[in-house]
């Protein structure tokens, strides 16, 4: 381990170092000037520091007290040399944290037990903090293996909803990515985009609460199955809602409010404006988007053009503008995503149990 020896005089610095050589765990690093040794302490921390009070210019006191303003310094050991009379100094050194203290003249056999003991406190310190970052990387890789579950479970439980639905192929997928190219443009940080994408796919799942004759029903829908239909919302949000997890959390917000109007106009409590959440109103873009420009088998997808057309006279309408801005001002990103989440063939859906 390596000893820093700070001390003016160079008999001392041959001094203290003979007596570490003594020590099979210290290799001596001997220093005469202050600054220097600071200096050298910036780029190479050392593992324990000797050094000495009288000193010219930077003496040891003012050494402690810059030595303990580095980067990682609060932890190293820190002996100061000082005379027999000097109670003051010694007073004043603890104050700034000195560890140890070593009178002159030094006395050989003092020296190395007090440099041995500290030596060994330092290297189980070191195996300690070594341990706690092997233990903290471990719990980290676990924390991110059960995220990654409970957020695939999530997406296959969506998934089920939006099958029992219509051929909905890779939307979830889509409309997430364009979620996340929303929020990014409106300026939320990584972290939020990371959790509006991964919620994204929760707004139908409220669709499982709705019977198949409304919800499978070829034809127009009576007033009263309309209003069973918009109930989903609702469903969706009691079943997330009351949760702990960041994540159902906010599929929870998206699930009541990714049908709310920017007008008003929308279910099912009828928010208008910045009263709708912001994860529904980014949602509700998303989702609209990849409906309008997704082929189903029994309606072909709009034309970009058209899709754009539609979201433009819907802004301040159905939509919140700024949403709609955020992803008109990404147009460039949705071939590849579109490419990237291609739907099956329709046999295949047909083969998955999907109408």
């Amino acid at each position: 381990m390596n000893v820093l020896v700070v001390d003016d005089t160079q008999m001392n610095l041959d001094l203290f170092c003979h007596m570490l050589s003594m020590l099979d765990t210290a290799t001596p690093l001997p220093m005469a000037d202050a600054g220097a040794a600071l200096a050298l302490c910036e780029t190479s921390m050392p593992d324990l520091v000797v050094v000495d009070y009288m000193m010219p210019g930077i003496d040891g006191l003012e050494f402690l007290r810059r030595f303990r303003a580095l980067p990682g310094a609060r932890d190293v050991p820190v002996v100061m040399v000082t005379g027999d009379t000097e109670s003051s100094v010694r007073h004043e050194a603890l104050r700034l944290s000195a560890n140890d203290f070593l009178t002159k003249p030094v006395n050989s056999i003092e020296f190395n037990v007090r440099i041995g003991n500290l030596l060994a406190l330092r290297q189980a310190q070191l195996q300690l903090a070594a341990r706690a970052d092997t233990l903290a990387e471990a719990v980290a890789k676990a924390t991110a293996a059960i995220v990654a579950r409970e957020h695939e479970a999530i997406y296959r439980l969506s998934r089920a909803a939006e099958f029992r639905d219509s051929d909905t192929g890779s939307h979830l997928q889509r409309m997430a990515a364009y979620s996340r190219l929303i929020a990014a443009t409106l300026g939320l940080d990584a972290a939020e985009c990371d959790l509006i994408a991964d919620a994204a796919p929760m707004h139908d799942i409220g669709k499982v609460g709705i019977p198949d004759a409304i919800l499978l029903k070829p034809g127009p829908l009576t007033d009263g199955e309309r209003a069973v239909m918009q109930n989903h919302p609702r469903i969706g949000a009691a079943i997330l809602e009351g949760s702990e997890s960041p994540l159902l959390q906010a599929g929870a917000t998206i699930a009541i409010s990714h049908h709310e109007r920017y007008d008003g106009g929308g279910y099912p409590n009828g928010l208008a404006g910045e009263a709708i959440p912001l994860y529904g109103r980014i949602v509700a873009v998303a989702d609209v988007f990849d409906a309008l420009t997704s082929s189903r088998p029994y309606k072909q997808g709009w034309e970009l053009a058209r899709a754009v057309a539609y979201l433009q006279e819907q802004k301040g309408g159905q939509f919140d503008p700024a949403c709609v801005d955020a992803l008109l001002a990404n147009l460039e990103e949705v071939p590849a995503i579109q490419q990237r989440y291609v739907d099956p063939p329709a046999s295949e859906m047909r083969v998955a149990g999907l109408r």
